[in-house]
């Protein structure tokens, strides 16, 4: 998809990943970017900055998802380009994360893209053509220790693009999963762990590397092009890459420990 002329969506659109995308598309020569967030100043004040529009949403409430769909639609009579973006660090394994987080993280990781396809997915069909960008993380496609929460309900949203790009490709639905690893925004770690990330890039890189992949319409979108092999490992020999995995999430229990001075 060239960006040009087009009408895009972007949810988690007041700062990091999403403003950036927002800017990129603008800067490609999108007609309308459309920016929706939780918080109404920061979405508004990002919008205004950008020059496009701004919108508040609560992407876990189907409804409030929907009306943002209908009112751009009433706009611009459609939508392109549906970049499901908001999304939110949860840290914590099994015995401390409560359920709230796990539900929490859920239905902003999973639920909110399966409202954003249900809602815009038939005007793109009565059209023929559309696309869904989800974001999800490379934490969903390897793992990441310490966020239970986080590393399933982004494997679920893998998934879930699969199943969507499955689904609707033969109707002229395109679909992109967007998996970063370290990325300078608020959800970014303050220091580079053990196996954590192969570095932190900024979010107009992230943008630059969405562009080109709506342009060749890749299913992965791989900010950081190392992810790939490291999933070809895991699938060549999924028991080895278990013990790696281990082996060095005890590595990383290790330096903790030192540091803690325990």
């Amino acid at each position: 998809m060239e960006l040009k002329d087009r009408v895009a969506v972007i949810t988690g659109g007041s700062g990091g990943i999403g403003r950036a995308m927002a800017r990129a598309f603008l800067a490609e020569g999108a007609k309308a970017v459309v920016l929706a967030d939780l918080d109404t100043g920061a979405v508004q004040t990002a919008a205004r900055e950008l020059g496009c529009e701004g919108a508040t949403c609560d992407v876990t409430d189907e409804a409030q998802v929907q009306r943002l769909v209908d009112d751009t639609l009433a706009r611009h009579g459609r939508i392109d380009l549906f970049c499901s973006n908001a999304g939110a660090g949860g840290a914590g394994v099994l015995t401390d994360a409560d359920n709230a987080v796990w539900q929490k993280q859920w239905e902003l990781h999973v639920m909110a893209h399966l409202y954003a396809a249900r809602a815009v997915l038939p005007s793109m069909q009565a059209r023929g053509e559309g696309y869904l960008l989800n974001t999800a993380s490379a934490a969903g496609l390897l793992a990441a220790m310490g966020s239970g929460p986080y590393t399933v309900t982004k494997a679920a949203a893998v998934k879930l693009a699969e199943f969507l790009a499955i689904t609707h490709g033969d109707e002229g639905i395109r679909v992109s999963v967007l998996c970063p690893q370290g990325v300078n925004t608020a959800m970014a770690p303050r220091s580079l762990g053990d196996g954590q990330t192969d570095g932190i890039i900024e979010p107009d890189a992230l943008a630059a590397v969405v562009v080109q992949a709506l342009r060749e319409e890749r299913f992965y979108v791989l900010p950081h092009p190392e992810v790939e092999e490291y999933v070809r490992r895991k699938g060549d020999n999924v028991d080895r890459w278990l013990h790696g995995m281990r082996r060095l999430r005890k590595k990383t229990l290790e330096l903790l420990a030192v540091a803690d001075g325990n």
